[in-house]
C-alpha cells in the first residue's frame, strides 16, 4: 500500500521501491540457485530511476529497439541484449555500440549484418538466433508468439543447421504472464525439435513471460528446468521477464471529475483506460482498485471511464462502500509495468506523473507538459 496517496497529484503513477526489492530478492534467489542469468525486459518496465537498484541484482536488460538498447546502456551499464523481428541498416551500427548479444529473427537477417559485426573491433559481440518451436500455451492471440503463420523466431521447417556459423545462442520466447510448469512442457517440445543444436551453444535464452514473483508461482519447477538444461548441455541460461520485476509494484491514483447517469452510474476520471493504461482494453483485463470490489458486491456500482472522445475508453464496473463525489481519488493496482512504457497522449491528454514511493514518503520524480505533446508532433 502506497503512504499518503492523498498529496500525490493525479493522475499519477507511484512505483514502491519496497516492493521492487521484494521481487528482486526472489529472482536473486534463481540466480543464486542456478548460476542463470535474468534480464530485465525494458518492454514491460522502463523505470530508468530504479535502473541502479535493479542492477544491483540482476544481470543486465533486454531490448527491443535501438532506444531501448541505449537506455539500458546508459542507464544501468551491464550486459545489453537486443532483439528485434527486423533491424534497420541505418541503426545498426549505433545498435553494435551499445550491445554486447543481438539475436536475430531470421537467417537471412543474420547473414545480412554478420560480417559487420565479425568485423566491429570496438565490442565483442555474441549472436543468436530466435526460434519458433511452434507451442504455446497462450490464450489471447495478440500475444501469442507461436500461433499460425506468426512472424517470430524461425521454425524448424525453416532452420538452416549450416548457417549456424558464428552463432552462439538460441534464444526462444513463447509465454505471456505464465507459470513454470508452461515452462517445462514448452522445453520439452523446444528439445525435442531444437535439442541436437544446444551442444554448439554457449547460452540459451527462455525469453520472457514468466511470472516468477507472483504468488503461486512454483520457483521449484523453474529452477529444476534451468538446472537440467545448464547440465545437459553446458550452457549458460537468460531468462528475460519485464512484467516479474515490476509486478504488483506500483500503482495510478486518479481522481473522479465527474458523475453522470445513464441507466446506470457513471464516473469520470482524469486518467485514461486509452491512453494510461492501454492493457486494459487491448488484453483486456479488469484492474483491481483499493477498496472497491466487483458489481454489486457493495452497495454503489458505477461505470469507470476515461476523459477521451473514444466511446471505449472504459476501465470497468465497480462497486464502492460509499457514494464516489466529484474530487474522490481512486488507486488502481499493479500499475508498474505495460503502463508507462505503452502510454500515449491521444486527444492530447497529458501523461500521469511518476513517482518513487520508500521509507521517507512518496516524491513525484517526473512530470509532463504541453511540450511533452508538442514535441511528438510536426
Amino acid at each position: 500500500m502506497i503512504k499518503n496517496y492523498n498529496s500525490v497529484p493525479t493522475p499519477c503513477y507511484v512505483v514502491d521501491r519496497d516492493l521492487i526489492k521484494s521481487n528482486l530478492k526472489v529472482l536473486d534467489q534463481v540466480q543464486k540457485e542456478t548460476d542463470c542469468k535474468i534480464l530485465l525486459a525494458l518492454k514491460g518496465f522502463s523505470m530508468f530511476s530504479l535502473f541502479p537498484q535493479i542492477g544491483q541484482v540482476l544481470a543486465g536488460i533486454t531490448s527491443s529497439s535501438l532506444f531501448e538498447a541505449r537506455l539500458g546502456y546508459e542507464e544501468m551499464g551491464k550486459e545489453v541484449h537486443i532483439y528485434s523481428p527486423a533491424y534497420q541498416e541505418k541503426e545498426f551500427d549505433e545498435i553494435m555500440t551499445y550491445c554486447d548479444h543481438i539475436v536475430f529473427n531470421s537467417f537471412p537477417q543474420y547473414q545480412k549484418f554478420k560480417d559487420k559485426i565479425k568485423n566491429n573491433s570496438n565490442k565483442n559481440i555474441e549472436c543468436g538466433i530466435r526460434i519458433n518451436p511452434e507451442y504455446s500455451e497462450i490464450k489471447t492471440a495478440i500475444y501469442d508468439p507461436c500461433y499460425e503463420n506468426s512472424r517470430l523466431g524461425v521454425t524448424l521447417a525453416q532452420f538452416k543447421e549450416d548457417e549456424l556459423e558464428g552463432i552462439h545462442g538460441i534464444h526462444f520466447h513463447t509465454m505471456c504472464e505464465q507459470n513454470s510448469d508452461t515452462l517445462a512442457r514448452t522445453i520439452e517440445v523446444v528439445e525435442e525439435k531444437f535439442g541436437k543444436y544446444f551442444h554448439q551453444m554457449k547460452w540459451i535464452n527462455f525469453g520472457g513471460g514468466h511470472h516468477i514473483t507472483r504468488s503461486d508461482y512454483e520457483l521449484d519447477t523453474l529452477i529444476n528446468t534451468i538446472k537440467h538444461i545448464k547440465s545437459k548441455y553446458n550452457v549458460q541460461v537468460y531468462l528475460e521477464p519485464g512484467e516479474a520485476i515490476a509486478l504488483n509494484t506500483g500503482f495510478l491514483v486518479a481522481s473522479v471529475l465527474d458523475i453522470i447517469t445513464n441507466n446506470m452510474n457513471l464516473a469520470i476520471l482524469d486518467t485514461s483506460a486509452a491512453c494510461h493504461m492501454p492493457d486494459v482494453i487491448e488484453m483486456p483485463y479488469r484492474p483491481e482498485i483499493i477498496g472497491a470490489k466487483k458489481p454489486g458486491e457493495h452497495q454503489y456500482t458505477y461505470r469507470l471511464g476515461g476523459m477521451t472522445c473514444l466511446a471505449g475508453d472504459i476501465i470497468g464496473d465497480y462497486s464502492f462502500e460509499e457514494p464516489l463525489k466529484i474530487g474522490d481519488k481512486l488507486i488502481f493496482c499493479d500499475m508498474a509495468h505495460y503502463t508507462m512504457v505503452k502510454n500515449n497522449m491521444f486527444n492530447g491528454v497529458n501523461l500521469p506523473s511518476i513517482a518513487i514511493s520508500d521509507a521517507d514518503g512518496v516524491q513525484v520524480i517526473r512530470e509532463f507538459n504541453f511540450e511533452d505533446y508538442r514535441n511528438r508532433l510536426s
